[in-house]
């Protein structure tokens, strides 16, 4: 990067980490493709999300890691360049890649902040958290080895295993204090925020707030409260996921139905 460039990064590091302000949550619609980046941009919105769900899909992966880290770092690096708002991109859980990797490839896509989470892909099945929270801190580490400002957030999937069909308690009360726990230690560790994502019931979500020394993104769901809600629990971010995605493409897909029809 040339100094003009890591001087415009920085700025936009900056600028997302002073967006997060708990009670009156940031909106992150999340974007898949240029197009999509700039509609989120154009629309107002200060900072532009990307969902590895969608940016996969556009680039015709499933999702879970399945898309080369390379063209997921480069899809990424294309909505960097076609916005001028700092984009916080997923990364899923670093491909697999060191963390010195991870951030180098963040850097030179133009990130000003990213999604970590906690599920390792290669087994379907959630990190050791401890572990987790060690690679977190060198991911930190380099980012700051090197000037980076990078705006970690690390997503806690404790919840997502039932709310995909797997086998959970019956309430996500019950998984709270694991997440609690998971989450504290990757704010300790050096994560920005964390991200429990789909807790979405109001109970647990007022207990995890209640004991999580941070900051919190929440995705926002069907089940989820309102903005206002989350904001008066002092959520400091919301973002959609892959929702948006899912919408809009079941929508072209009713709209290539009428076609034929």
């Amino acid at each position: 990067m040339t100094p003009s460039q890591t001087a415009d990064l920085e700025s936009r590091c900056d600028l997302l980490r002073s967006l997060h302000s708990p009670g009156a949550p940031l909106l992150l619609p999340n974007a898949w493709d240029v197009a999509t980046a700039r509609a989120v941009a154009t629309a107002g919105f200060p900072v532009v999300a990307t969902t590895s769900w969608g940016v996969a899909g556009a680039l015709g992966y499933e999702d879970h890691e399945a898309a080369p880290a390379d063209e997921m770092f480069a899809a990424a690096a294309r909505i960097a360049r076609s916005v001028d708002v700092p984009v916080t991109v997923d990364a899923e859980a670093g491909y697999g890649m060191e963390p010195a990797q991870v951030v180098a490839a963040l850097r030179s896509a133009g990130a000003a902040g990213c999604n970590l989470e906690d599920t390792d892909h290669a087994t379907d099945s959630l990190r050791d958290p401890d572990r987790h929270a060690e690679w977190l801190g060198a991911v930190r580490q380099a980012a700051s080895a090197d000037g980076y400002r990078l705006v970690i957030n690390a997503r806690v999937d404790v919840f997502l295993g039932p709310y995909l069909g797997g086998a959970g308690p019956e309430t996500q009360q019950e998984l709270v204090p694991e997440a609690v726990r998971r989450a504290n230690a990757y704010l300790e560790a050096g994560a920005d925020c964390v991200y429990p994502i789909v807790l979405s019931e109001t109970e647990a979500l007022r207990t995890f707030m209640s004991e999580v020394q941070g900051l919190v993104n929440v995705i926002r769901g069907a089940q989820t409260p309102s903005l206002a809600e989350l904001g008066a629990l002092g959520v400091a971010r919301v973002s959609w996921g892959p929702y948006l995605y899912w919408e809009a493409m079941a929508r072209f897909e009713e709209q290539l139905a009428s076609v034929q029809d």
